[in-house]
């Protein structure tokens, strides 16, 4: 059965975008080094993928799911990926309102949180679906749709910035699953109790 996993890097203090981010500058003023360990590893120039190690094994598996849902504000941030997250497999943008025009690639707006997480595990079939997006994170944990976390957790201090948690509605329960320590890094695999 499909998961939906959210896959995050997140500062020391929390933190998972510097501050003053926005269109080009996803990861905020200074937030470059919380995506740093995806080019430990040996990258692979035709894929831009690390090739081993254990951080290419967590790159690997984020790659290797079937639907991808993200935020509206990630995805238009991040250039709306060219189109393409990775490998032509569908996106679910969650927004408030729809957009006009339409975006480009395989992308699919959505405004009920529900229906988004159904229809791309529908999409993902036996493969899970991977998160991106605070705010969207927030709101699908605060109504029971996020199974897991792999929050990759790296040695930097932001003092500021966009915190993950920051506005959870409600007491969550997890429980840590594997915790393996990478390239600089450290990644903490939690399942989503309540």
């Amino acid at each position: 059965m499909s998961k939906l996993i959210v896959y995050m890097s997140m500062s020391l203090d929390g933190f998972i975008a510097a501050a003053d981010d926005g269109p080009g500058r996803g990861l905020g003023v200074g937030g470059e080094p919380l995506h740093a360990w995806l080019t430990d590893g040996n990258i692979n120039p035709a894929s831009f993928r690390p090739e081993y190690g254990v951080n290419a094994e967590i790159f690997g598996e984020m790659m290797a799911s079937g639907a991808v849902i993200t935020g509206r504000h990630t995805f238009e941030w991040a250039g709306e990926w060219g189109g393409d997250h990775h490998d032509g497999e569908p996106i679910f943008v969650l927004t408030r309102s729809e957009p006009v025009p339409a975006v480009r690639g395989n992308a699919l707006y959505l405004t009920d949180l529900h229906s988004a997480v159904s229809q791309a595990k529908a999409a993902a079939s036996d493969r899970n679906v991977m998160m991106h997006g605070g705010s969207s994170v927030q709101a699908l944990l605060s109504v029971g749709l996020v199974d897991e976390f792999v929050i990759t957790l790296v040695p930097i201090l932001l003092g500021r910035g966009k915190s993950l948690f920051a506005e959870q509605p409600k007491t969550s329960r997890l429980r840590l699953v594997s915790s393996v320590e990478g390239v600089g890094v450290l990644h903490l695999r939690y399942d989503v109790l309540d």
